[in-house]
């Protein structure tokens, strides 16, 4: 019995370490078409994700150009199908043409009259009252026309503890009375779910940092998700410093 079992153990122990032998040898010591074929799939794996990374912008770019192009010329071309004239594009072009001409009649003082009387009447309906508002300060936002909706500038305010900081706009200002002396504060809005949700903090215009960003640069940071933000941010007061500017007396003996 003992031999039984000594001859059956040996050829196991054999071939468990031939086993162990051949295993380092095929994982460490790979044939020349598995190592080519290794190079050759992870090079086209790269160069793949490289041309989607490349065309996947480009893609959405020409694809909203499309869709807004063909939503725009759908409001014309159906009337110049009427007229007998199918060509792509008229509606467009008459298309832009309609907004130019409706700017230069609300820039007057009648157009402005009757878009007053029609943005009131919009005001008054249940629903589409809030539609419109929070459209109307979303477009005010990027308006040439700097009113007082409007955002006035880039802000980054200390937010929310020390060391963190918050992108915001500068909506407008508001003095704080109190006993030992009025306080100037200003209305920072800071977005929270991309640029139409947010909250407004009151902020002292002293721990204000004013950027040299525009305000369609700070809306660009805010849309892209802080992808566009520039590597070197200075603060406005640092762009000109008093020791910089070259006293007159100097200029005159120049």
């Amino acid at each position: 019995m003992a031999e039984d079992k000594e001859s059956t153990s040996v050829p196991l122990s054999q071939d468990d370490s031939e086993d162990h032998a051949k295993a380092p040898l095929t994982s460490s010591n790979p044939s020349p078409r598995e190592a080519c074929c290794y190079v050759l799939q992870s090079w086209v794996s790269k160069k793949f994700m490289t041309g989607c990374v490349v065309l996947f912008p480009v893609a959405v770019t020409f694809f909203i150009t499309w869709w807004f192009i063909q939503f725009v010329d759908g409001f014309f071309s159906p009337l110049y199908e009427r007229l007998g004239i199918d060509i792509f594009g008229l509606g467009f072009i008459t298309s832009l043409v309609f907004v130019l001409l409706v700017g230069v009649f609300v820039s007057s003082w009648m157009g402005a009259t009757v878009f007053w009387l029609g943005e009131w009447l919009i005001k008054r309906m249940p629903f589409i009252s809030h539609i419109y508002s929070a459209s109307k300060q979303i477009s005010s936002a990027i308006s040439p026309d700097q009113n007082t909706t409007a955002f006035k500038e880039v802000a980054i305010i200390r937010h929310p503890r020390v060391g963190e900081y918050a992108f915001g706009f500068v909506t407008s200002t508001v003095t704080l009375q109190k006993d030992d002396g009025d306080e100037e504060l200003c209305s920072v809005y800071v977005p929270t779910n991309h640029l139409y949700i947010g909250d407004i903090f009151l902020v002292n215009s002293k721990d204000i940092i004013r950027p040299n960003l525009s305000i369609r640069e700070g809306i660009e940071i805010i849309v892209s998700g802080g992808m566009t933000m520039p590597q070197l941010i200075t603060p406005v007061e640092r762009l000109v410093r008093p020791s910089d500017r070259i006293p007159l007396n100097r200029l005159s003996s120049v």
